[in-house]
């Protein structure tokens, strides 16, 4: 009995003498007109529509108290004021610190002699 023969695994492809060029796609009409970007983003920058009422952020006061660790906190301000505080007791006076800040912070204060803008 003999085994039933299989193709060969890798056929040799002939090769031309000269080369040819590839095929060019079709030039299709485009239809309406080409888009710079995505459709519904703004081309131009606009200004921003949110316009504030003048205040900003100037004191930041972080605790992290998570549940069944050691609570820490961390007072910060743009006069350059930067305290910590780790543990229950440092926390809640640091906050207490944070607060008495609001009345002697020299940029929430006006100081006396100076001119108004």
């Amino acid at each position: 009995m003999t085994a039933p023969s299989r193709p060969p695994l890798k056929s040799v492809t002939p090769t031309t003498a000269t080369p040819h060029a590839a095929p060019q796609p079709v030039d299709t009409p485009a239809v309406g007109e080409p888009k710079g970007v995505a459709e519904g983003v703004p081309i131009a920058v606009r200004p921003d529509p949110q316009t504030g009422d003048g205040r900003y952020p100037v004191a930041w006061l972080h605790i992290c108290a998570p549940r069944g660790a050691v609570p820490t906190a961390t007072s910060r301000c743009l006069c350059g004021r930067d305290r910590s505080a780790v543990g229950k007791a440092r926390v809640l006076a640091l906050i207490a610190d944070h607060e008495a800040h609001r009345d002697t912070c020299p940029l929430r204060t006006p100081q006396k002699g100076r001119t108004a803008a």
